[in-house]
Order: structure tokens, then sequence, then C-alpha cells
């Protein structure tokens, strides 16, 4: 069965990947991006996440089956938290509507490895809170003190991203609308945002030295966009609140093989 996708970011890296293939398998893809989309948008902002998603309702003729959101960046900039966290959760609370019509409705929204990395806690708060403005300013303060700080946006960025996943998830507006809602955290994906790094030996250790790869290494955007194609698709029918650790083992190399031990009684 045809089904209409809307996914941000789709010019580029894992949202073009997506678009491409769920085209070749002959869905309807509106894609959200800069440029080179079906539709041009600034998601940094607040009128821009509006206008976006009233021109995709538009485009989908009033609904849509599912949402894939993949646009972000990766950069030690007070921007990143309007790009990676309220331009994912309030595009997505935009088209909650539209999603309702569906017969099958879905979501998905890309994280990254970057959740289990430092955040600034008060960072996290403010977006979880909802208030950009505060995040801007706790952002702005994080980027002057330089780009090792300053990367801190980025992880805390995709930490609350996470987190609002897994909250919305189970409430009246996502379950109770029987809509899947999960995140996928990605390994190191050769993009065009990672290939400068990845191009030299220093680059390359530094990023493996974080996100560590033992199941066969650095991966294509592919292996991203196939996984966030099942879940939004009907198979995917009781996954929800998930943030997928889809990273060679990185995750597993990092934290280990007891995850569940915080919650055994003393």
């Amino acid at each position: 069965m045809t089904r209409t996708y809307v996914i941000t970011g789709s010019a580029s890296g894992i949202g073009a990947a997506t678009a491409r293939i769920l085209r070749e398998r002959g869905h309807q893809v509106i894609g959200i991006d800069l440029h080179d989309a079906e539709i041009d948008a600034d998601l940094s902002v607040a009128e821009g996440r509006r206008d976006a998603a009233q021109k995709a309702i538009e485009l989908a003729g009033g609904t849509i089956d599912a949402v894939i959101a993949c646009a972000g960046i990766s950069a030690p900039i007070a921007k990143t938290v309007s790009i990676n966290y309220f331009g994912v959760t309030e595009l997505l609370e935009h088209l909650l509507p539209a999603l309702r019509g569906s017969a099958a409705p879905r979501a998905a929204v890309v994280s990254s490895m970057a959740s289990l990395q430092p955040v600034s806690a008060e960072l996290v708060q403010a977006m979880l809170d909802g208030d950009e403005a505060a995040a801007l300013a706790i952002g702005e303060t994080l980027e002057q003190q330089g780009p090792r700080v300053g990367f801190l946006t980025y992880s805390s960025s995709k930490r609350a991203l996470s987190r609002w996943v897994r909250r919305q998830s189970i409430s009246e507006d996502w379950a109770g609308s029987g809509i899947p809602l999960n995140a996928v955290a990605p390994g190191t994906v050769v993009t065009p945002m990672t290939k400068g790094l990845l191009s030299t030996p220093q680059g390359r250790k530094m990023v493996d030295d974080a996100v560590p790869m033992p199941l066969n290494g650095h991966q294509d955007p592919e292996s991203i966009a196939t996984l966030l194609i099942w879940l939004t698709s009907e198979e995917n029918t009781h996954v929800a609140g998930q943030t997928i650790y889809d990273d060679g083992g990185a995750d597993a190399s990092l934290r280990g093989d007891d995850i569940w031990s915080w919650n055994d009684r003393v």
C-alpha cells in the first residue's frame, strides 16, 4: 500500500537516503529542507516550522501516514538546540492532527550516540520545559566558552530529544492516537557532515575513541534509513518510546552488559 511520508533533512545524508528508498518502493515523499526539497523551510525558527507543517499537510491532501525527522546539525553553537530539538518536536506537534487521519500513523526521529555523552543538565531541562528562549540563552553561554564546551549543545539536544520521545510516546496525544513514536541513534555515519572529520587519521581516531564500532565499522546512511522506514511502516505496531542504537555495537561497548540494575532492589 502506498503511504505518504514527510521527511525533514531530505536533501542530504540520512534524510536523502530515506527519501530515495521510499520513492523507489513507490511511496509519496514530501521532503523538507533548506533547499532542494518539496518544501524549502528553516526549521530553526518557529515560523518556519509552522509554515513547513502547513505546506506539508496541504501537499499530502490533509492526511500524513508517517513523519521521519532527520534534519539536524552538529555544531558548537546555540542554534543547534533550535534545529535539533525544537525543529523536530514542534514540527511533529504541528503535524500530529494530519497523522491522526491515517489508518496507520507512525513517527520516528534521528537522535545520536551523543545522547550518551556529557550534557548540560540545565540546557536539557530548558528544552524539555519547551522554553526555547531560555535554551538559546544557555546555549549562547556555552558557545562563548569555545568549541569544546559549545559542543554540549549537540549532546544536550539529542539527550533532550530522546527523553521527549520517551515521554510523549506513552502520552494520550501519541499512544492514545495509536501512533508509535521512536528514535534511532546512529553510530558514525559517513555523510557530507562527517567526511571531513574522517578524512585524517587523527580525526578518525578521535571519532572511534568516542564511538567504538566493533561490528562493520562506520556505516552508510542506508543502514539508518532502512530502520527508520521499518519503524514508520505498518509492520511496527508496538515499538514505542525507544531510542534504538543502530551503531555497530557502540552502545554495548560504552555502557557494558548491564543497563538493568538501576532498578534492582538492594
